[in-house]
């Protein structure tokens, strides 16, 4: 890997290339034809396939004791994601010790020697890697865990979305010899998000291919031109920004109670002037300020402490301050009204 020093592939060009799309949608088919073209190529090159790395008891619901002592229902499907991803870059540091993984790693064990022995022969030095991830993917979230191990060790990323319509995808999975349950790629198109360049730049190496006809020549050779332009430019590694993400968090946090506190103020005014109007008594206009200016309290607190939450886990995405500000004053408005009606006896 080019970012690390002392690997076993030390400064050989690496790409990852995600391959998602439903069920049948011909993710495996140009894995293969991709996988010929970089033989062609001199290149060493791997299809790695979940459905045949990942168990399948681990895809079983099973009853799990939370922390409230509550039982909740769950799979080891995520945790063996983590596990294939796990096993390459493993791989990537160490060849020959992953050639065979051990037993801990909970993956086929076979599969993955398949995997890679096409890896492991000795070839020039700086012959490009390729790893051909071949699964549904079908929440950005599964592809940024990619992009996150490609970034890490600076290697190339890149994605190759497969549209297909429903009804071939359906016909094709029924021709299998395993198909999978029509019920489960009927749910999965209502959950299928495709690469969003827009709106999450770090997919922004991605192409998608109309894959309802059979894969064309041209087809082929726009996803070996976005490997090679992967491999010609490979992600910078993360940089250790720790100090000027916590500013930004509290400058965003700051930004957002500010916001909020002056449309609050706003809202107490006109309740007062209302309560005013309404001629209610000194005694009560004063309860009144109190409540409201106690309800606004708490919710600036709560609210800033939201943000901080929020903005910490957000992963290279700015908050809509603008939206977090409005709920927030919805909920003080319905406080308000509450905390009116409670005091005055009327509705404001």
């Amino acid at each position: 890997m080019a970012a690390e020093e002392g690997t076993g592939v030390a400064r050989t060009p690496v790409c990852l290339c995600v391959l998602c799309g439903l069920p049948a949608s011909g993710k495996s088919t140009l894995a293969r034809t991709v996988l010929g073209s970089a033989a062609q190529l001199g290149w060493r090159a791997s299809v790695v396939s979940y459905d045949d790395l990942i168990p399948q008891h681990a895809f079983q619901i099973r009853a799990v004791q939370n922390s409230g002592a509550q039982l909740t229902e769950q799979t080891e499907w995520k945790l063996h994601r983590h596990i294939v991803l796990q096993c390459i870059e493993l791989f990537l540091k160490t060849p020959e010790v992953m050639a065979e993984p051990p037993s801990s790693f909970q993956i086929n064990v076979a599969a993955w020697e398949q995997c890679v022995r096409g890896l492991l022969r000795p070839k020039p030095d700086r012959t490009p890697l390729l790893f051909i991830l071949d699964d549904n993917f079908y929440y950005p979230s599964m592809r940024y865990e990619v992009y996150q191990l490609a970034r890490k060790y600076s290697l190339g990323f890149c994605q190759v979305y497969l549209h297909c319509d429903l009804e071939s995808c359906i016909n094709r999975n029924q021709s299998r010899p395993e198909p999978v349950p029509t019920e489960v790629i009927l749910d999965m198109v209502k959950r299928l998000e495709s690469p969003n360049p827009e709106k999450n730049p770090w997919e922004e190496l991605s192409i998608l291919l109309n894959t309802t006809d059979k894969l064309s020549t041209c087809d082929t050779q726009r996803v070996m031109e976005l490997i090679s332009s992967s491999l010609r430019n490979p992600l910078s590694p993360i940089e250790d920004t720790t100090e000027q993400k916590e500013a930004d968090r509290l400058k965003c946090a700051m930004n957002v109670v500010h916001q909020a506190d002056q449309a609050c103020r706003r809202l107490i005014s006109e309740a007062m002037k209302t309560a005013k109007e309404n001629h209610v008594s000194s005694e009560y206009m004063r309860s009144l300020a109190t409540r409201l200016n106690e309800a606004k309290a708490t919710l600036l607190c709560s609210l800033r402490e939201k943000v901080l939450q929020e903005t910490s886990l957000a992963q290279e995405e700015d908050i809509d301050v603008e939206r977090v500000v409005q709920r927030a004053v919805d909920v003080f408005d319905r406080d308000r009204k509450e905390i009116f009606m409670r005091i005055t006896g009327d509705p404001e």
